[in-house]
C-alpha cells in the first residue's frame, strides 16, 4: 500500500514536493499542505478542532480488506481515522454481517493521514471521526484496485427524487441504518431526506435511534457517519446535539419543502477564501510540520493520478 502511494506521489506533473516550512505555508491554502502529506504523524491518537476546521494526530489505517468489509477509491489515501472510528467501522461491520445478514461495507472516504482540509469534496472529515459507508452492498467477492476506483455506488432515489427506489432500497438498507446508529459514540447519521423519511416509516414503535439520523443534500448513495469526541480528549469540540424527537414529521415537511421549492434564480457567490493554517488549531501547525510532511502546489488543486498498473497489495491487513 504504502509503495503504492509513493509511486503515486512521485508521478505528480509539478515534480517532487517540498518538505513543509511551517512559516511559508501559514498563509498556503490548508489543503495544500495537508491533501499532500501521505504519512500519519507518530503520535498519541488525537482529534484537534473541530470536525470542518481541525487536524488528527496518530491516525491508523483502515486496512484495505476486512472479514466484512472492503475500502474503496484507494488512489485518494482517504482511509485513515481515529483508532476510535476504525473500531466503529470493525464492529458495524462485523455485526450487521453477523446479525442483520449484511453482506459487508464498502466503506468510502474517512480522513487523510494527519486530516485537515481535502485537496477535492469534503468540508468535514478533517478530524478522523467521520466515516462514508456505501449503501451499496459488498460484493461476495474481493474487488480489484481497478474496480474500487471505478465501479459506482448506488444512489437509493427514484426519479421523483423524493422517494426511495423499491427496486434497490430494501429493509437490509434500515436494519444497517439502525444498528449503524445504535452505539453511543455515534453522534449523527446523516441521509438524504427520502431515506430519512423511508426510515421514519419502516421504524415503528422502536424510535429513538431515528433522533441521530439527519436529513442533508446528497448523501442518497452512501450515509455519513460522525462520531463524538472521545471521552477525556481536550482540544476535540462535538457539534451540538441533535434536536429531541425522532425527527420525521415537521421537520422532515420542513426539508421536502426544500427540495421541491422552484429554482431561484441564480446569484454571483462570493468566493470564498481558502482556509489556511492559521485558520486551524495551533496543534494543527506542529502536526503537519512534522517528520513526513510535504507541500503540494501553490496553485490550483492536481489529483493524484491513479498508476498505470495494479500495484496495490490487496491482502488487507
Amino acid at each position: 500500500m504504502q509503495a503504492f502511494r509513493r509511486s503515486g506521489f512521485a508521478a505528480l506533473a509539478f515534480g517532487a514536493l517540498l518538505a513543509v516550512d511551517a512559516a511559508d505555508a501559514q498563509e498556503r491554502p490548508a489543503k495544500h499542505v495537508f491533501g499532500f502529506v501521505h504519512d500519519p504523524v507518530p503520535m498519541e491518537a488525537r482529534a484537534i478542532g473541530s470536525y470542518a476546521r481541525g487536524c488528527l494526530a496518530g491516525a491508523r489505517e483502515l486496512p484495505v480488506n476486512g472479514p466484512a468489509w472492503q475500502a474503496m477509491r484507494l488512489s485518494r489515501n482517504r482511509n485513515w481515522g481515529h483508532p476510535a472510528l476504525l473500531d466503529y467501522i470493525e464492529r458495524l461491520a462485523r455485526e450487521a454481517q453477523k446479525k442483520d445478514g449484511w453482506p459487508g461495507l464498502l466503506i468510502g472516504d474517512l480522513a487523510q493521514p494527519r486530516g485537515g482540509p481535502m485537496l477535492t469534496g469534503h468540508a468535514s472529515h478533517q478530524i478522523g471521526l467521520d466515516a462514508d459507508i456505501w449503501l451499496k452492498p459488498m460484493p461476495d467477492r474481493r474487488l480489484t484496485w481497478r474496480e474500487r476506483e471505478r465501479m459506482s455506488a448506488v444512489s437509493m432515489l427514484a426519479e421523483d427524487g423524493l422517494s426511495v427506489d423499491p427496486d434497490v432500497w430494501t429493509s437490509g438498507h434500515v436494519k444497517l441504518l439502525k444498528r449503524a446508529a445504535s452505539y453511543a459514540e455515534v453522534a449523527r447519521i446523516f441521509v438524504h431526506p427520502a431515506i430519512k423519511k423511508a426510515l421514519c416509516e419502516a421504524a415503528g414503535n422502536d424510535r429513538g435511534w431515528l433522533r441521530k439520523v439527519r436529513p442533508w443534500w446528497g448523501h442518497h448513495y452512501h450515509f455519513h457517519v460522525r462520531l463524538k469526541c472521545p471521552p477525556g480528549y481536550q482540544g476535540c469540540r462535538n457539534q451540538s446535539p441533535p434536536p429531541r424527537g425522532d425527527g420525521c414529521g415537521k421537520p422532515l415537511d420542513y426539508w421536502y419543502r426544500l427540495l421541491t421549492a422552484p429554482p431561484k434564480p441564480d446569484k454571483p457567490k462570493k468566493k470564498k477564501a481558502p482556509m489556511t493554517l492559521a485558520d486551524l488549531p495551533a496543534a494543527c501547525r506542529r502536526i503537519v510540520s512534522r517528520e513526513g510532511a510535504r507541500l503540494g502546489p501553490p496553485d490550483g488543486d492536481v489529483p493524484v493520478p491513479a498508476p498505470k498498473a495494479q500495484t496495490v497489495s490487496m491482502s488487507g491487513g
